[in-house]
């Protein structure tokens, strides 16, 4: 996704009407901490948009940053953080960029439903810079749509969707041979998403830095 499109929705769209914008963390989100799997630590939310996960995170103990190429996203993130009193460190970057700005390395990263907006000849380069900027042994969360999800159209690997963006869907086969490389993979599972609309399919893989 550029920044330009992406800018473009989140200046003209109203938040509520974003697909992807979600106040609630998401589930799989939630058990992750309250298991006790991720404690809280030095975070990086990859494509924080609004920052809703991020702010989530924060609030019960991480030290959070969240970057996302679109600098409308970012504004709204921190007046959002701003309202709720909580600390978080926003950032303009792409994820697919060098990340000059990022200046610290983090114990978790994750990347809540941004993978299917990268199409595979680019997704080396941001699993690189994943597991460039995570510590020795830190954990790793990526959540795409799944090929089995019969969104927009329900076939095919790239679909378009009503925002007029076009999104690539993931098999499991496809997950792991992006992450095995780099991460030891604790979980790779297709689960339900309540979503914004309606539910959908997605891959959730759960790992930690070679």
């Amino acid at each position: 996704m550029k920044q330009v499109e992406m800018d473009k929705i989140y200046r003209n769209m109203p938040l509520e009407e974003i697909p992807w914008n979600i106040e609630t963390p998401p589930d799989a989100l939630v058990e992750l901490v309250e298991s006790g799997k991720v404690k809280p630590c030095k975070t990086i939310d990859f494509g924080c948009g609004a920052g809703n996960y991020a702010i989530y995170l924060a609030s019960v103990g991480f030290d959070v940053t969240g970057i996302d190429i679109s600098p409308s996203a970012i504004k709204t993130a921190k007046e959002n953080a701003q309202k709720k009193r909580v600390k978080c460190n926003f950032i303009v970057a792409d994820v697919l960029g060098d990340l000059d700005e990022v200046k610290q390395t983090f114990d978790f990263a994750y990347d809540w439903e941004l993978l299917h907006h990268t199409y595979p000849e680019k997704r080396k380069k941001y699993v690189e810079n994943v597991y460039r900027i995570l510590n020795p042994g830190g954990n790793y969360l990526s959540v795409c749509f799944s090929e089995k999800d019969p969104q927009f159209g329900g076939s095919g690997k790239y679909r378009e969707t009503p925002l007029g963006t076009i999104l690539y869907f993931s098999s499991e086969d496809e997950s792991r041979d992006l992450f095995e490389p780099y991460f030891n993979i604790k979980e790779l599972k297709t689960i339900e998403i309540s979503g914004k609309f309606a539910p959908h399919l997605a891959n959730y893989a759960f790992m930690e830095k070679k």
